[in-house]
C-alpha cells in the first residue's frame, strides 16, 4: 500500500516525465513512423497513451545496483521500425540533461542524481517523502 505523501511524490514526478516526453514528441516527430496501433500524440488525455515516445519510470529497491534505492526511467518509442542504437543514446543523454534540469525545480532542497546505469537511467538521492 503506497501512502498519500508518496502518491503526490510520484504524482510530481509524473509531470517532469510528461515535459520531457512532449520535448521529444517534438525532436523526433516524423523521423520514425508511430506503430499502427498506437494513437497520435494529444489523442488520449495521458500523453503515455499516445505518441511516438513515452518516457516513465519505476521505483526500484535498488538491489544490485551501486547507486541504491531509486526510480528506474524507461524510454519507450512505439514504433514498428527499426531504431539506431546511437538514436536510444541520444534521446537517453537528453532525458537525463533535462531530468538535471527539472528535477531540481519540482524538488527544491532535495539532492537528487540521475545517472547512467547499464542500458538505462536512474534517478536515487534524498527520495524522503517529507
Amino acid at each position: 500500500m503506497r501512502t498519500n505523501e508518496a502518491i503526490a511524490w510520484e504524482k510530481r514526478l509524473k509531470g517532469i516525465f510528461d515535459e520531457i516526453d512532449k520535448a521529444l514528441e517534438a525532436q523526433y516527430r516524423g523521423r520514425f513512423n508511430l506503430h499502427p496501433s498506437r494513437p497520435e500524440e494529444g489523442r488520449t488525455s495521458n500523453p503515455e497513451m499516445d505518441g511516438l515516445i513515452n518516457v516513465g519510470a519505476s521505483f526500484s529497491a535498488g538491489f544490485g545496483s551501486a547507486f541504491g534505492p531509486g526510480y528506474v526511467v524507461d524510454i519507450r518509442i512505439s514504433t514498428l521500425s527499426r531504431i539506431p542504437a546511437e538514436v536510444k543514446l541520444e534521446m537517453r543523454d537528453t532525458v537525463q540533461a533535462m531530468l538535471l534540469e527539472k528535477l531540481p525545480q519540482v524538488f527544491p532542497g532535495r539532492t537528487l542524481h540521475v545517472d547512467k546505469e547499464r542500458n538505462h537511467l536512474r534517478i536515487h538521492g534524498d527520495l524522503s517523502l517529507d
